[in-house]
């Protein structure tokens, strides 16, 4: 641990009770894609009160504050949006109460990602008070539908909203490791066609189930026979819904279609993936279709694009890398693992479609994520934010390369 790293780490132990409350007052506030307005404008008074040099909505519902006008410009992102809770009895704390219980809290968000949220705005804050780097424009985004399509916040803040960093920090559970990239991933349906009869006479029919069942077994073989590497993983695929359509109970199914996850490791696209499942062995007159999202945000604003978030990594000798190492070597006096999520993130937008350096770091185990045991540990909160609060005042020196670097790839 650094002098600076102490010092960082004091200043983030005196906000503990803020950060804590805040948390527990955002999972309070149920949020699934699209319907955030009310945790959203939580996450903006935050802002005001912590005196930011401004707040603001964009028009897709994302919360953006900014401290700093210097030319480095740094993203910090953590997605407001958390998943349903399922039925509320499998849960051991109210999902909806942010328990506080010994030195943890619990409930929907208290991994993915609320903590990075209030993290952050503390760490801002904790910079502030020291200085922003002349050289240095930090944004904080609270951003939204990043469950129901990862990227889009991002893109829309970017292309459409003129937020433009040079590099981004992602705030999904990295157990205070830095973690560089993922796999990507796609969502696909494929959907068969029968005619219907009535039970008793089924000889007389097509049953479309029947015509998807050969089909779902070509789908486990192809998962066995998807590639690998050695940082992402294996890529995979995943019947993960099954519908069909009857007149009734006693009737053969005249459609079907079965949903599809797919996880894109190295070298894998989404041409290669949608060539794979229109080449199985059983597929017949079958229909492969790359599904859409076509949602509107809570501010009314229209979101489309297709269900495919591309596999992104960064060199894990990137500036960008080095310096958020260097920062949380610095408050936890060893480094960090650099490592991978096994999920998809908001990095499919920033790196994975537009290049710009992007790396993860939280407190927060992954594995928790989207369970009925989410809690994060008070101390990493702590912890966390002062990481946070140094990240900025670390990428300084490589500003001018991160700079450049931005404005080659702009020009190309």
């Amino acid at each position: 641990m650094t002098e600076a790293g102490k010092a960082a780490l004091e200043a983030a132990r005196k906000y503990e009770s803020g950060i804590v409350s805040f948390l527990r007052e955002m999972i309070a506030i149920p949020a699934e894609s699209g319907r955030e307005g009310e945790r959203c404008e939580r996450v903006r008074r935050e802002y005001v009160r912590l005196g930011f040099d401004e707040v603001s909505y964009d028009r897709l519902g994302n919360v953006v504050a900014r401290i700093g006008t210097g030319p480095l410009k740094i993203l910090m992102d953590g997605h407001i949006d958390c998943v349903g809770v399922g039925d509320p009895q499998a849960w051991e704390h109210d999902p909806f109460k942010g328990k506080l219980e010994d030195g943890k809290v619990w409930g929907r968000g208290a991994v993915d990602e609320l903590p990075a949220i209030a993290c952050m705005a503390y760490g801002a804050t904790i910079l502030r008070e020291r200085g922003v780097p002349p050289g240095v424009t930090l944004y904080l985004t609270a951003s939204v539908m990043e469950e129901d399509c990862d990227g889009y916040c991002l893109l829309h803040l970017i292309e459409k909203e003129g937020v433009r960093p040079h590099v981004v920090i992602l705030g999904e559970p990295t157990d205070l490791n830095v973690y560089r990239g993922h796999r990507g991933r796609l969502e696909a349906t494929i959907s068969t066609r029968g005619k219907s009869a009535h039970g008793a006479h089924c000889d007389l029919g097509i049953n479309a189930l029947y015509k998807m069942a050969p089909i779902i077994a070509d789908i486990e073989a192809l998962h066995r026979r998807l590639p690998s590497d050695d940082f992402l993983g294996k890529g995979s695929v995943v019947v993960s819904f099954i519908e069909c359509t009857s007149p009734s109970l006693n009737a053969v199914p005249d459609s079907a279609r079965i949903y599809l996850d797919r996880r894109l490791t190295r070298g894998e696209s989404v041409e290669s993936a949608m060539r794979e499942l229109r080449s199985l062995p059983h597929l017949g007159d079958a229909e492969v279709e790359l599904l859409a999202y076509d949602e509107i945000s809570w501010r009314g604003e229209r979101a489309r694009q297709e269900k495919y978030y591309p596999t992104w990594t960064l060199p894990e000798g990137h500036p960008l890398v080095e310096d958020v190492v260097r920062a949380v070597q610095a408050v936890l006096g060893n480094p960090p693992k650099i490592s991978r999520w096994s999920f998809s993130t908001n990095g499919v937008a920033s790196m994975g479609r537009l290049g710009i350096p992007t790396v993860g770091f939280a407190p927060g185990l992954e594995e928790l994520a989207h369970t009925t045991r989410e809690w994060v540990a008070t101390e990493d909160l702590v912890r966390a934010t002062a990481v946070y609060s140094l990240i900025p005042e670390s990428l300084v020196r490589h500003k001018d390369e991160l700079i450049a670097a931005f404005a080659t790839k702009d020009g190309d």
